[in-house]
């Protein structure tokens, strides 16, 4: 069976999807821009972007009583390689090692003209 897991912290789905499903000890989070709690885009450094992307999936793993320990994948998606460098920086405050498998990968466009989407995987 499968739960919805939805937090007032996080920004609100903007499509017809929820913001994370827990299925038999994993949660799965859909993927999280960096959209402010007022649904609009952050408009700030790259390295703000990050943490908001960061912020709003660790509300999402909190409404499971799960934080980043438990996370074992994550996808990202960039628009752009030259926000490598800052995303790799800012990703690395939040994990310790073993790091979770991960994969980037760089797309024409995201939702919203977003310039980067995080999801992950996490297992209790």
């Amino acid at each position: 069976m499968k739960k919805e897991i939805k937090s007032v912290n996080a920004s609100k789905s903007i499509g017809p999807y929820s913001q994370g499903i827990e299925a038999q000890n994993i949660v799965f989070t859909s993927g999280q821009i960096y959209l402010t709690e007022d649904g609009s885009l952050l408009n700030g450094s790259d390295e703000e972007k990050v943490i908001q992307v960061m912020q709003n999936l660790m509300y999402i793993l909190e409404e499971t009583n799960m934080n980043f320990d438990n996370v074992v994948k994550t996808t990202i998606y960039i628009t752009d390689m030259t926000i490598w460098n800052t995303l790799n920086d800012v990703y690395s405050r939040y994990f310790t090692k073993p790091y979770p498998a991960r994969e980037t990968v760089v797309v024409k466009e995201l939702p919203k003209g977003a310039v980067l989407e995080i999801s992950m995987i996490a297992v209790r």
